[in-house]
């Protein structure tokens, strides 16, 4: 079965999908990242009278999330209930983890994914003089939650789930 491109309409010119007919319900999603670094991320640590750049990096995926909408020009402008921005050490560097949560039409996958890259460009930006190889690396969709097609993972307990379709 091919699945057609949610933002294609019959004629194959692109739209917003019109999503006034679907059932306002708590939608999330989740997203990693890994901004793959050689550099100490001890070096993170905010001296005194610095920014804090693991607080910074909340902050500017929490702005992304909200702005999804004018960054990838298809999607909704969603009023978010919450989004949560981790950030982790991890063997190859640093993972950044995110949840966003809504009350909506439509999913928020893009805004999971959106504050994620953001998260992972603002470490990035600060890492640059301490490791210019730095990268991110691994953006995907962990899971996500509600709508019309369900639940969805690629975690453990979702694993025999397909990918959702149009949410």
């Amino acid at each position: 079965m091919e699945r057609e491109f949610s933002h294609i309409n019959a004629m194959g010119k692109l739209r917003m999908v019109d999503v006034t007919s679907k059932r306002i319900t708590r939608r999330s999603a989740m997203a990693r990242c890994l901004v793959v670094t050689s550099a100490d991320i001890g070096a993170l640590e905010p001296r005194e009278d610095e920014i804090d750049p693991v607080i910074c990096a909340r902050i500017a995926g929490v702005s992304a999330a909200k702005r999804t909408s004018e960054l990838i020009p298809l999607c909704h402008t969603l009023n978010l209930n919450d989004v949560n921005v981790e950030l982790t050490p991890h063997d190859r560097g640093i993972e950044v983890t995110t949840t966003v949560t809504a009350t909506q039409r439509t999913g928020v996958e893009m805004e999971a994914l959106t504050a994620c890259a953001f998260a992972a460009l603002s470490i990035l930006d600060a890492l640059q003089i301490a490791d210019p190889t730095a990268l991110i690396d691994e953006l995907e969709l962990l899971k996500k939650e509600g709508g019309k097609s369900g639940n969805w993972g690629r975690l453990v307990e979702n694993a025999d789930k397909k990918p959702p379709t149009n949410a």
